[in-house]
């Protein structure tokens, strides 16, 4: 595809997610490194050292007034303090917690997109939703939908509030499932295995699970009915896990990282 029109600048981003990002964009040809921009508190190269026409500057400012469209990458409770003037320009955040309605007055900005992509967008594996504000115009739209696609799957969605719920479901990344590999590790210790050999074969299955759930048509409830109707060592396993609250200990992980997120806009929340 053709490389995006405008310039682009990450503000944060020679930090992970920022880094992750850019990398996927520049990989892809959906971003010309001559028209990026990155900047961060040590403006790094080494994130971007394949590619040295992207211009990286500890000036936040400076970046936001050479392009058209600004990423805001920072952490939420930084957000406030740094008096950035975006008006004029196509912002878009991945900060969890933070509203387009604060980013706009503490701003200027007017058309806002808010986004939650995850740590699998440096592989093209991330999940992003995204909501535009009112002003968001269909060009805007097209180049959202280019970048986060350069990054995996992204889709739009008509609720902001969602996004709360996003943030802990999808923006947690790999942590889930690495906390469910873990318990499978512990457990394949316990039963005698050595470490380096339970963690490659849990790896394995880690891989696997995810390449077949998002290919086969059946549905993760489909899945684990069919192996529970098969009554074999599998459906053994699976019926004590739920018994043992496997599904309400998730819902209750779910809820927590959902609050959370609301709390991250809230200053006088839980930081």
């Amino acid at each position: 595809m053709p490389a995006l029109p405008g310039r682009i600048g990450i503000v944060g981003g020679v930090g992970w997610l920022g880094g992750a990002i850019a990398r996927a964009a520049l990989r892809s040809g959906t971003l010309a490194p001559e028209r990026l921009w990155l900047s961060g508190r040590r403006p790094r190269r080494d994130g971007v050292a394949d590619w040295p026409e992207v211009t990286v500057t500890d000036d936040n400012q400076a970046l936001v007034d050479a392009v058209d469209t600004v990423v805001l990458s920072v952490r939420p409770g930084d957000f406030a303090q740094m008096g950035l003037d975006l008006r004029g320009k196509l912002s878009v955040s991945v900060m969890a917690g933070v509203t387009s309605a604060q980013i706009m007055r503490a701003t200027g900005a007017e058309r806002v997109v808010r986004t939650l992509p995850n740590a699998a967008a440096e592989f093209g594996l991330s999940f992003t939703p995204w909501h535009a504000s009112a002003a968001v115009t269909g060009a805007d739209r097209a180049l959202v939908r280019a970048l986060f696609g350069a990054c995996g799957q992204e889709a739009e969605i008509a609720e902001e509030a969602q996004l709360d719920l996003f943030t802990a479901l999808t923006g947690s990344g790999p942590a889930f499932p690495a906390l469910l590999a873990d318990a499978l590790v512990e457990a394949a210790l316990a039963h005698g295995l050595d470490r380096p050999l339970a963690e490659a074969a849990v790896r394995q299955v880690m891989l696997g699970a995810g390449e077949a759930i998002a290919r086969e048509p059946a549905s993760p409830a489909e899945t684990v009915r069919s192996f529970i109707d098969y009554a074999g060592t599998t459906a053994a396993g699976l019926v004590a896990m739920q018994d043992a609250g496997l599904r309400e200990a998730v819902a209750r992980g779910i809820a927590a990282a959902t609050r959370k997120a609301r709390a991250l806009a809230d200053p006088g929340g839980e930081s």
